[in-house]
């Protein structure tokens, strides 16, 4: 296949980072982890123990971070100045506030500047929840992924769960809910379905069922 542009988006939990890697992998393709590296700076923020609110506050973190990933036998690995931080970006904490960082002019900015320097190159699979709307507005192929809230909470639960996180599964079901609200709402590249992406419910799926669908969609969009 040629060097194209694939961007998924769609809610939290949907499913994107986990199809996205399959496809890439399957494509020979780089995969670009978009939603990790707002929770980088997220992490970053609340470790800093500053204002998440403040903006300004938030801003000025953003020289003194470097953000980078690595490849592993268990998975990409996600590094803040050097120092692995893959399962804590994860947490209900970085969860519950990464919208209201994400929403920050300048910190789009700066990871919007980055995420198409990698995909210059083509041959990407890129999501995140405004890839196909504001980063590659001009991907040859865009997939919305969406799920039913309780689904999308039962699996985040599920991955908790085995992670040792202690969050219940109300308490995670709240945090997604909040987390569309926030990221559907906020006046900076809201979350929405681009115009010419191809919707896929993944309610009820299994992954490879998904991963099939997926393919048969960029066949369909590169072919046309």
């Amino acid at each position: 296949m040629r060097q194209i542009q694939i961007a998924i988006d769609g809610p939290a939990s949907a499913g994107k980072s986990t199809i996205a890697k399959i496809l890439a992998t399957d494509l020979n393709f780089v995969y670009v982890d978009t939603g990790a590296m707002y929770r980088a700076v997220t992490y970053a923020a609340l470790s800093a123990k500053v204002d998440i609110n403040d903006e300004a506050q938030v801003v000025a973190l953003l020289p003194k971070l470097k953000i980078s990933f690595a490849p592993s036998v268990d998975g990409q690995k996600v590094f803040l100045n050097d120092v692995e931080i893959t399962e804590e970006i994860r947490s209900t904490a970085v969860t519950a506030n990464v919208s209201a960082v994400s929403a920050y002019g300048p910190v789009r900015t700066a990871m919007v500047d980055l995420q198409r320097e990698i995909a210059l190159q083509g041959g990407v699979v890129m999501d995140g929840r405004d890839i196909g709307t504001t980063v590659l507005p001009n991907a040859e192929v865009k997939i919305f992924l969406i799920a039913s809230v309780k689904e999308r909470a039962a699996r985040r639960f599920k991955e908790n769960q085995a992670k040792g996180m202690p969050e219940t599964l109300a308490e995670i079901e709240a945090a997604v809910e909040k987390r569309d609200y926030l990221d559907s709402h906020r006046e900076i590249s809201p979350l929405k379905k681009a115009e010419d992406a191809v919707e896929l419910d993944t309610t009820g799926l299994s992954i490879p069922d998904v991963v099939n669908v997926a393919k048969d969609i960029i066949h369909d969009q590169v072919v046309k």
